[in-house]
């Protein structure tokens, strides 16, 4: 018996399912790799003395002290170190983390990295074309982070002692001269990334003044605090908040900062503190992006906690000694017209070479040299700065920065003519 036909055969390519590119949505559609990531691609050359990346010195990691640390969550905590737990994260840290401020846990969220805790920021205070101020220039990380939101963003001047905030007064003026208020202002008063400054004390009373007046949110973005090898200690801005709020959760500061640049980055283990209404939808946002900070890892960095102020001691001395390192061999191999910041902590120092001259364009020519930096460029919101880039001192060795400034003082005097 003949079965019954079914129908032509197609002996052709069948098309299946949708057109995917057409699918991605607009707001993932503004999503662009880290630029930062993409340069260290072409850094990866083993004989290329790389000061890109923003990398913790591995050699200062307390080994021994996270394998015991890790025993002792297990031995305490038993399965459930390794079970699911609250979103908010493990109680023990966020009281430790409370202490610092004087305020309630549960106002703290523990958050995977502080690269999350910016995104999920974003998710919650951000709708399409809200304004957000940023320093120029600003944390790669943090645009990154903020661009699906689709916001505006406006600028606002720095110079040696960081946010320039006569120009953010006459800023915030004109916009509300205009009837339009910012969503919110986003900055690194510490050693800030890319520039390694530090906004002073002054500045960051008016700063906090301002913002209060005008209805301004903050986002204060702290990841290098404790890492100051000179001068003063100074007050935070959530700090600031709260002394002009005199209430957590009236204060307009919400405070960001990571373990990840004085314990351990593989851990991914930051925070945020905030008012109740923003920590109310933080949670919300972190159940629908990974439920919780792994459970094991917080017990772990926990249990680090009495480590923690020698370790903080550790990584300031060696990056004292490499930040000061850097700049003496900078004042030696950099030619005339040169410029960079000086630190007072953190990982990181900003280089500005004459105008005309593209960092970009010069990467090439760098790397041909075997040195590697990060171009300014990228850490402008609204363009700019294309003679302008970033150094790492944090993991070098002082062989590699003496080798890759007389490189890069070399490049630079090839550049220049």
């Amino acid at each position: 018996m003949t079965p019954a036909s079914t129908g032509p055969v197609s002996t052709g390519p069948v098309p299946i399912g949708p057109d995917l590119l057409a699918c991605i949505s607009r707001r993932a559609q503004t999503m662009t790799a880290s630029a930062i990531r993409e340069i260290l691609k072409i850094t990866q050359q083993p004989d290329v003395i790389s000061f890109a990346g923003g990398l913790p010195a591995p050699e200062l990691f307390p080994l021994d002290a996270v394998r015991q640390a890790a025993e002792t969550a297990l031995s305490k905590y038993g399965p459930a170190a390794l079970q699911y737990s609250t979103t908010e994260g493990h109680l023990p840290l966020r009281e430790w983390i409370a202490g610092r401020h004087g305020i309630p846990a549960a106002n703290v969220q523990i958050v995977t990295g502080s690269q999350q805790g910016l995104d999920l920021l974003g998710k919650i205070l951000i709708d399409e074309g809200d304004l957000v101020l940023v320093e120029a220039p600003t944390y790669l990380g943090a645009l990154q982070s903020f661009q699906p939101y689709l916001p505006r963003y406006a600028e606002m001047p720095t110079d040696e002692g960081g946010i320039d905030v006569d120009a953010l007064a006459t800023l915030l003026a004109g916009l509300a001269a205009q009837g339009e208020k910012p969503k919110l202002l986003y900055a690194i008063p510490n050693f800030q990334n890319p520039t390694g400054r530090t906004l002073s004390l002054e500045r960051r009373r008016r700063l906090v003044e301002l913002t209060a007046q005008y209805g301004v949110l903050v986002i204060e973005d702290d990841p290098y605090g404790q890492l100051r090898f000179s001068g003063e200690a100074l007050p935070s801005l959530y700090e600031i908040g709260l002394e002009l709020a005199g209430d957590v959760d009236r204060n307009h500061v919400i405070y960001s900062s990571s373990f990840s640049k004085t314990l351990v980055p593989g851990l991914r283990d930051a925070w945020v503190e905030a008012a109740a209404p923003v920590i109310t939808k933080l949670i919300q946002a972190k159940q629908g992006a990974d439920l919780h900070t792994p459970t094991l890892n917080q017990m772990m960095i926990t249990e680090l906690l009495p480590l923690l102020p020698a370790q903080i001691e550790t990584v300031k001395a060696a990056y004292r000694e490499r930040g000061a390192h850097m700049l003496s061999q900078m004042d030696e191999f950099f030619p005339a017209g040169v410029t960079y910041t000086r630190p007072q902590g953190g990982m990181f120092l900003w280089v500005t070479l004459p105008e005309g001259v593209d960092t970009v364009a010069l990467l090439p020519r760098a790397v041909e040299n075997k040195v590697a930096y990060v171009p300014g460029q990228p850490f402008f919101a609204l363009g700019g700065g294309a003679n302008t880039m970033r150094m790492s001192y944090s993991s070098a060795t002082p062989e590699q920065i003496t080798q890759g400034m007389r490189a890069l003082g070399a490049t630079f005097r090839e550049a220049l003519g």
